[in-house]
Parts: C-alpha cells; sequence; structure tokens
C-alpha cells in the first residue's frame, strides 16, 4: 500500500470526480483510476461504486477513507514534528473561522506568524459551526476559531472571548437611538433587518434571544457574510445587529452609529478549536500554545471590552 493510493482515493472522496480528482492530485485519470483499483485488490474490498460515471464510495470504502485521512495526517505530522526538531516550525497553517470571529483571527495570526517565521497560514473564513467540526475531522483544517457551545466529542477548545453584540445602523434609520447608549431588542425587531442566514449558528444566537423577549422578527435580507451586513447598513436602508469584535476591526464606518444590545445581552463563548490526538500535529499545538499564553489571554479580553471608536 502507497501513501499515493490513499491520496488518490480522499482526494476522489472529496472532488466526487475521477478526472477532477485526478486533476487536484497532478497525474492522468488513468494513472488514478488504476492507482485505486489496485488499492482495491490489495485490500480485497471494493471501494468505488463505478457505472458510467462515478456513483459514490461503497460503505467499505467511505470507511476506508476515515483511515486514509487519519494515515495521511499523522504522515503529515510527523514530517512537520522533524522538521521542527531540524529548523523550527514550517510549512502551512490552516485555520477555519465562522464569520462573525474571522475579524479575530487576526490576533492569532500576527504572533503566530512572528514566532515562526517559516510558516505560511491560510485562513477560511464564513465556516458554518459544523463545518468547522467536519473539516478539523477530515484533517483539512488544523484549527477552528468557532462557538464553543456544544462541541462533540473529539474535539478540544481554548476559549478566547465572549461575543456581545451591537446594533449597527444607518443615521438615517438611528432615529431616537442617536442619542441612546443602549438599544432594546423590541426597537431592534421593528427597524429593516439584514441579518446573518438562518442555518448559521450566529443568527441562532440571536434567534433565541429575540425569542426570549418574545419577539419574532422577520429580516428581509439574510446573508452569509458579515461584509455583506456592513454594506446594507451603507446603503442607508438597512440596521443589523453584529458582534461587537467587528467594531474593533473596522471601527464604526462613517454615517453609521453602533448602540450596545440591551439586556438581555446574549454572551456567546468563542475559542479555538483542535482535533483531540496524541501526540498530534506540531502546527496545532504550537497554535493552541500561542492562544492558551497569558499575553493572548489579555489581548482578546481587551479586544472584547473595549469600546470602539464611534460607538457612542
Amino acid at each position: 500500500m502507497l501513501f499515493r493510493q490513499l491520496e488518490y482515493l480522499v482526494s476522489l472522496a472529496r472532488e466526487r470526480h475521477f478526472a477532477r480528482a485526478a486533476q487536484s492530485c497532478h497525474v492522468s485519470q488513468p494513472a488514478l483510476s488504476e492507482a485505486i483499483r489496485k488499492l482495491e485488490d490489495e485490500l480485497d474490498v471494493s471501494l468505488v461504486r463505478r457505472g458510467r460515471t462515478y456513483e459514490g464510495l461503497t460503505p467499505e470504502g467511505e470507511r476506508i477513507v476515515m483511515w486514509a485521512q487519519r494515515i495521511l495526517a499523522d504522515r503529515d505530522a510527523l514530517r512537520g514534528e522533524v522538521a521542527a526538531l531540524r529548523t523550527g516550525l514550517s510549512g502551512r497553517l490552516r485555520i477555519g473561522a465562522i464569520p462573525t470571529a474571522s475579524g479575530a483571527v487576526a490576533l492569532l495570526t500576527s504572533p503566530f506568524c512572528a514566532q515562526h517565521p517559516l510558516v505560511t497560514v491560510e485562513v477560511t473564513a464564513d465556516l458554518r459551526s459544523e463545518d468547522i467540526v467536519r473539516q478539523l475531522r477530515n484533517f483539512e483544517i488544523d484549527a477552528g476559531v468557532t462557538y464553543l457551545h456544544h462541541l462533540p466529542e473529539g474535539i478540544q477548545a481554548v476559549p478566547l472571548y465572549e461575543e456581545r453584540y451591537v446594533l449597527l445602523v444607518d443615521h438615517t434609520t438611528a432615529g431616537s437611538l442617536d442619542l441612546r447608549t443602549e438599544a432594546t431588542w423590541a426597537e431592534a425587531s421593528q427597524l429593516p433587518l439584514c441579518l446573518l442566514a438562518g442555518q448559521m449558528q450566529g443568527r441562532q444566537v440571536l434567534e433565541a434571544v429575540f425569542a426570549e423577549a418574545g419577539l419574532n422578527p422577520s429580516p428581509r435580507v439574510e446573508t452569509d457574510s458579515v461584509a455583506a451586513l456592513f454594506a446594507h447598513v451603507r446603503a442607508g436602508q438597512w440596521a443589523t445587529i453584529v458582534p461587537y469584535t467587528w467594531l474593533n476591526v473596522f471601527g464604526v464606518p462613517n454615517g453609521m452609529r453602533a448602540v450596545p444590545m440591551a439586556h438581555p445581552s446574549p454572551v456567546a463563548p468563542v475559542g479555538l478549536a483542535t482535533l483531540t490526538r496524541e501526540p498530534g500535529s506540531a502546527m496545532a499545538r504550537a497554535l493552541t500554545e500561542l492562544a492558551d499564553s497569558p499575553d493572548i489571554a489579555a489581548t482578546f479580553r481587551h479586544m472584547s471590552t473595549s469600546t470602539p471608536t464611534g460607538s457612542t
């Protein structure tokens, strides 16, 4: 059995198409197909349901893919460990983030890159919490910045900050809120709202608070992007509810007003999630150690409690 065969099988499971899998592996389609057939012969089990086109993996194939992902991840972790012992940490750090936390990721990546100059970082933002868990389990990312509610078994986390919310409005929409230091959820529910899409956990946090207050707002615009929320408010017709952390990144844009949400004010814990594995990858271990350091904890604490310029 060769690592190359396992790589081809994992690629086929991901791409769900022989030609695309071959292209991602930089080989010809016949070469990929033959390597997988040899793997089937060696394991004495059918891995792929073949028809005129790719029809998916067999149940046995699904199980073997899980083993293949784990074996390849352990191989990469071993290579990374050896490289770190020789020359220091190097390679690519892959981080996934939920939309509301993507603005805070730089507070981790900047000091990490300063500590490890041979490492490059790839950040995938706008992921759902369940996408982060799935990609961690499939070894597609090394770590995820996500909500800490209901993390499944096999995932460990370092708490980073508690997410708070503000009502973001255009001055023409603000009305009586212009001189206010807080906005109620009832007031927010009466505004023309643009919110995150309903399947996203950030939206579900807000829905729970509205429900607790006996409210059922009907946003007219939904999106999976926090940046799109800001863009709609800037258009002058909409209001939105955004995490406080985003204002620490961008400030309050000109022509807008940010008003903290009054009680009940949701507090959603956000942290750095990684797989619970020993010894695990050197990359994930180094990032976890950084996130758990007193300096980083102080940085996130300041971010989540300071008042952004222009919000009062």
